[in-house]
Formats: structure tokens, sequence, C-alpha cells
């Protein structure tokens, strides 16, 4: 039981606290493995790559955050819950990239609502609206706003968007609240789960010897062994 209590959860064989430097290489990694992931959406958003703006390049770092994880023998459900974590911060980086985007390059038009639509019904309850919208020219946009759309909102009102002048990232509408701080809001609880997930995984990892009895390699700040 012991053993297998160990493989799940990690052995965690330290009396009292765990040694600084053990928490220290969690922070390290959780810190790392979700500024890869966010910074990979980030960079592909701002440069116009889709690969890594749609969030598979963050899919691929929640990869590696677990390989290593993997790697220094952390308690499998923990490698789960911080592989889960990672994955969930990957899928929502894109929309706070582009927000991020906008908000640093974005410019404002006016546009005028041509339908209002119900968006999906959630719990029973009804959606978003969702606002099909032409700019000063009569070209229609290929998304649909829902920021500032709203249940009194009728054809020919005139909604504000903002939209990438490269055209890298869709328009959105504009509100307040959507700057570079607000874009990254919907990511703070994901990411806090995260790393604090990759931080209890390393601090349970620690063994004070290898399972073959032969030295493990050393931690970061001390000579015990994983």
């Amino acid at each position: 039981m012991a053993h297998l209590r160990a493989f799940v959860w990690g052995p965690a064989e330290f009396v009292g606290s765990p040694p600084g430097w053990l928490v220290g290489e969690g922070i390290l990694a959780g810190f790392l493995g979700a500024g890869s992931i966010v910074g990979a959406a980030v960079f592909g958003a701002w440069t116009g790559r889709p690969y890594m703006a749609d969030g598979a390049a963050g899919l691929v770092c929640a990869v590696a955050l677990t390989l290593y994880l993997f790697l220094v023998r952390a308690g499998r459900a923990l490698v789960g819950v911080a592989c889960l974590l990672g994955v969930c911060l990957a899928l929502h980086a894109p929309q706070a990239a582009d927000g991020l985007v906008l908000a640093a390059r974005g410019q404002v038009q006016a546009v005028v609502v041509t339908s209002v639509d119900d968006g999906p019904a959630v719990d029973g309850a009804t959606g978003r609206y969702l606002c099909s919208v032409v700019d000063g020219e009569g070209i229609p946009l290929k998304v649909r706003i829902w920021r500032g759309c709203r249940r009194t909102t009728r054809p020919g009102d005139a909604l504000a968007v903002v939209y990438d002048p490269e055209g890298r990232v869709p328009p959105r509408g504009a509100q307040a609240g959507s700057g570079a701080a607000g874009s990254l809001d919907d990511l703070v609880p994901w990411g806090a789960a995260f790393v604090a997930s990759c931080v209890v995984a390393v601090v349970r990892s620690y063994r004070l010897s290898s399972a073959a009895g032969s030295p493990a390699r050393p931690g970061l700040g001390g000579d015990v062994h994983r």
C-alpha cells in the first residue's frame, strides 16, 4: 500500500516542511510552463503564426512539462492533474492572446448591425446575443460580435469594434476593461492552479534514495535524491 500510495501521490519522503530548494524548483517549473504556454499563444497572435496562435504550441509545452514531471517521478495522479490544467490553460490562451494584441495595436472602428441572433443557451438560460455587422463600406465582417451586442440592439444600430490593422487577429466589440490586464483575467485562475499543481507534484516527488538503491540526480539546492 505504501508503494502504491507513493506511485500515485508521490513519496514525499521528508519530515516537517519540504526543503526550500524543492519548493523553488516546483515554482520555477510551474512558472516556466505557464509562461511558455501563454507566451507561445501571444507570440503566435502577434506575428500571425497560426500553429502557435491556435494553442497547438501551448499544448506541446504542456506535454513537455508533463514529461518533466514523469522524469522526476512525481505521483502519477498529480502528473495527470498538472497535465489537465496545462491543457486547459493552452486552450484558453488564444483568446487572451488576441485580446493582448488588440489592446496593444488595435484601432476602433464604427460598424452597423445587420442582424441580431441569440447565442447558444447555457444551463437553460439565454446565451449571448450575436450581432452580424458591416463596416463603413458595407463589407460584412467574417465574425459576429457579442461584446456590446444586447437584447435591445436592432439592425441599423452602430457598434464600436476593435480591429487589428495588420489583420492577424479577428475583430471584437470594444468595451471597458478590455485592455491588456483585462485580457489576462480569464487566465489567472487557470495559471494559478497550474503552477500550484506543479509545485505540489515536484515537492511530493522528493525521495531520500532512488528505488533501485543507486543514487539519483541531485536536487537544485542539495545533495538529496529523488
